[in-house]
């Protein structure tokens, strides 16, 4: 089940991208019907019609379809298989997220692209996103094992780091918030109200205002919050948790990918919005965001039941419980960051 959502959010990823293409080539009415496609069956449109704006529009569709077998298909696995409710549930909600997404997706052609229509599609594409990737974060053998295992090292259980917890949640909810000021940015055609990079109109500050430069000014501020929180985030990490791959990897991760965010925008508008760097500009954010997720969750990990534990029972066994790595001294006292699932501080 583990690799199959691992599937599902690679294919995710894949309609991040189509999505992205679309809004990028200006292709969203290129099919101006829905959830026909000129007419024919979505499925049976013959493919020597896919020409210009038809093969973004068309084939993110086609894409969109698969996307949502898979889900139907990973919801009703975790229903039979899996014995953790709130999992079960979290597989539901997924499936209700991708029908509502390809809802709103209908309803941006048919009202012709609102704004607020688009940027709810958009934002909902994360979230669904986020959603494959909390699922196959929650099946894989770390996280029913309870912790991760380094090469050479010993297991270590759970990390309980009330500031990581605050520090990485919070980067999460603003890179979220970001992306929907990208999108709205997207949706309103204010990508280039502000048309120079670093500067704005020359300056350091806009020297005259509109909703779009307000819009486009917005997202740069976003940008410099949101890199200021995920290095936060990746240096207590790096700091007190070194010795723990399953923090430090993401939190390296998502350093690397501000980096590259942070330099796709500031292409993206010297290129003037050119169509490949848009969409890594997309697609790179959305890898932000999740990437924040994961170390969110495995922050989070000593909250989930006990249960979770107990699944990994007789395989995790003696070496999980005989973890003995700590974390570097901190403001919670020395040692205070790793626990194991047998409930001892360590």
């Amino acid at each position: 089940m583990h690799w199959f959502a691992r599937f599902v959010v690679a294919c995710t990823v894949v309609l991040v991208l189509a999505g992205s293409l679309v809004t990028s080539t200006d292709s969203g009415l290129a099919v101006p019907d829905w959830p026909t496609t000129y007419g024919w069956n979505m499925f049976t449109f013959p493919p020597s019609m896919w020409v210009g704006g038809i093969f973004y529009e068309h084939g993110h569709r086609l894409i969109a379809s698969t996307v949502g077998f898979l889900t139907i298909v990973l919801a009703a696995w975790l229903w039979i298989a899996e014995p953790r409710i709130w999992l079960k549930r979290l597989g539901v909600m997924a499936l209700a997220a991708v029908i509502l997404q390809g809802l709103l997706g209908g309803l941006t052609v048919m009202y012709f692209l609102p704004a607020p229509v688009s940027t709810a599609h958009a934002g909902l594409a994360e979230i669904f996103f986020c959603l494959t990737v909390a699922i196959a974060l929650f099946t894989s053998p770390g996280w029913l094992a309870g912790g991760t295992q380094g090469a050479g090292s010993a297991v270590v259980a759970v990390v309980d780091d009330a500031m990581l917890r605050k520090v990485a949640t919070t980067t999460t909810v603003l890179v979220y918030v970001q992306i929907l000021l990208g999108a709205t940015m997207r949706h309103t055609e204010a990508g280039l109200a502000i048309p120079d990079f670093p500067l704005m109109f020359g300056g350091l500050l806009p020297d005259h205002w509109d909703p779009k430069i307000a819009i486009h000014f917005s997202h740069r501020l976003g940008a410099m919050v949101v890199s200021l929180a995920a290095l936060a985030t990746a240096g207590h990490i790096w700091w007190h948790y070194s010795h723990l791959r399953a923090l430090t990897r993401p939190a390296t991760l998502l350093a690397a990918l501000i980096a590259l965010q942070v330099t796709l925008g500031a292409f993206t508008v010297l290129s003037g919005l050119h169509v490949a760097i848009n969409s890594a500009h997309v697609v790179c954010g959305a890898l932000v965001l999740t990437t924040s997720l994961v170390i969110t969750l495995r922050s989070w990990r000593i909250r989930f039941a006990d249960a979770d534990t107990a699944i990994a029972g007789a395989s995790t066994g003696p070496a999980l419980r005989s973890a003995e790595l700590g974390r570097r001294p901190g403001p919670f006292g020395p040692g205070a960051g790793v626990h194991d699932p047998t409930g001892a501080s360590r």
